[in-house]
């Protein structure tokens, strides 16, 4: 049996980015229960993609009671709906064969992630706070995406003065301020930037030039984008809600590193169930960014371990 709910969980503090902002996580809970054993997984179904909570519940719902994890990759696209159904077959077969996901995928047992921690947009002042009460942590990413992110990005790394800055401007700059910012993101120590330009409007990254990495984000989704990204993109934030699901990003982490792109591994806003499937494919990659636990004010029982070494894998009672 396959059942779907939406659940409700708020954050700590609202959530903004440049386009819009958000005081709780709405996310699709997926169970798959056959022979008594019962497997979950999670998603966030997100409007930039053209989704709903009702049109990914209604594509869960189409989908026939017995379908494996190769059927569901024809079935269903790439998206939250079957990146739900996909970890949750993923922990019914852990389960069902007293193993774990990490064995049953042929692939070491994973180890403790450093994870960036997001600062959300704000006024600088406020995001001067923000840095200086995350300072402890190695890697800040900042939400961007303004015309006047200047004066934020300065007042963070007052703030945060050793920390890794990764920036994500959400699509939200043009040729023009990228150009203006991308020596004063140099003098500031400044990372990775990501998603600088509107997916489909990008064409120009291949023409100007990256004195820091620039990462896909809206751009790329699973293994079918990553032709289109090189020479544009210097690495590609690799999302399972855009995949569609553990499956597709452990075959999408081979051919990325065969296209030489290097992967940053991200999340949208969501509990300890979505980030656990995550924490595999971060293994390999650049920048890990799953984060998504420690913006709410409530989580998932049991939940991920963080500390100094990172993000933790899963105990089997969670997932995988």
């Amino acid at each position: 049996m396959i059942t779907a709910t939406l659940d409700t969980f708020p954050l700590a503090r609202a959530f903004t980015i440049s386009r819009g902002s958000k005081t709780e996580a709405r996310v699709v809970t997926v169970t798959v229960t056959r022979g008594g054993i019962t497997g979950r997984g999670e998603s966030v179904p997100y409007a930039r993609y053209g989704e709903t909570s009702d049109s990914v519940l209604a594509q869960i719902a189409s989908l026939p009671e017995g379908i494996t994890r190769a059927a569901l990759q024809e079935a269903l696209p790439p998206g939250a709906a079957r990146n739900a159904v996909d970890c949750a077959l993923w922990d019914w077969e852990a389960k069902s064969q007293g193993s774990r996901v990490w064995h049953l995928a042929g692939l070491p047992a994973p180890r403790p992630r450093i994870t960036a921690f997001t600062l959300s947009l704000d006024t600088p002042d406020a995001m001067r706070a923000q840095a200086q009460e995350n300072a402890h942590r190695p890697v800040l990413k900042i939400k961007l995406g303004t015309p006047d992110d200047m004066p934020r990005l300065e007042a963070v790394r007052e703030g945060a003065p050793s920390s890794t800055i990764l920036i994500d401007a959400n699509e939200g700059w043009t040729p023009e301020i990228y150009t203006d910012l991308a020596p004063h993101l140099l003098r500031l120590g400044v990372a990775l930037v990501e998603q600088p330009l509107p997916a489909g409007a990008d064409d120009l990254l291949a023409e100007i030039p990256h004195p820091i990495p620039i990462c896909a984000d809206e751009s790329a989704h699973d293994r079918r984008s990553l032709p289109a990204l090189r020479g544009k993109y210097d690495m590609v934030n690799l999302k399972l809600d855009k995949t569609g699901g553990l499956t597709e990003a452990l075959l999408m982490v081979q051919e990325s590193r065969t296209a030489g792109l290097p992967l940053m591994v991200g999340c949208m806003v969501g509990t300890s169930l979505a980030m656990a499937p995550a924490i595999l494919p971060a293994q390999g990659a650049t920048f890990t960014d799953l984060d998504g636990p420690l913006l709410l004010a409530r989580d998932r029982e049991p939940a991920l371990r963080y500390d100094d070494e990172g993000v933790h894998p899963p105990e089997a009672a969670l997932w995988g």
